[in-house]
């Protein structure tokens, strides 16, 4: 697929949305790049320290829900 078919497969509305994105200052774009999302359980904490990693994953595996995605496969 050439870059003219690759453009004209994109809705024009999200074309428009690119091009003004990168009119924007790099200092800009990258302070909307990244959303802050809360996560709970590890959020509510400053910080935390475990003795082994051992201990760090059986922590997660007892606290935190399985969406957050710091289980076990």
């Amino acid at each position: 697929m050439t870059k003219d078919e690759i453009r004209k497969s994109i809705p024009p509305d999200w074309l428009a949305e690119f091009d003004a994105a990168a009119k924007r200052p790099l200092e800009l774009r990258m302070k909307y790049a990244f959303i802050k999302t809360y996560k709970p359980v590890m959020d509510d904490a400053k910080y935390r320290s475990f003795e082994t990693m051992q201990d760090y994953r059986r922590w997660c595996e007892e606290n935190l829900p399985d969406w957050l995605g710091y289980g076990r496969l």
